[in-house]
């Protein structure tokens, strides 16, 4: 037990960072201008494919993974 409460906040920095990175890499679809609010009223049906459809799975699995290494840090 002390073995892993020692090695789990190192294991949540380098998770956080690579969670960061993970969704810093992926793109917007509405591109730079929806994130400072302008819209040009267009939906667009986007279907993610290839690398990107990897990065975003790996996203879910690292938020996953850092979500559980919080909860059994707060229960031990």
């Amino acid at each position: 037990m002390e073995l892993l409460s020692g090695i789990l906040p190192w294991m949540q920095i380098v998770l956080a960072i690579i969670l960061v990175a993970t969704i810093m890499l992926q793109q917007n679809a509405a591109g730079t201008g929806g994130a400072f609010g302008s819209s040009d009223g267009n939906i667009i049906n986007y279907t993610r494919r290839g690398f990107e459809r990897t990065l975003f799975q790996c996203t879910i699995v690292f938020g996953i993974l850092f979500v559980l290494s919080i909860f059994i840090q707060i229960f031990l």
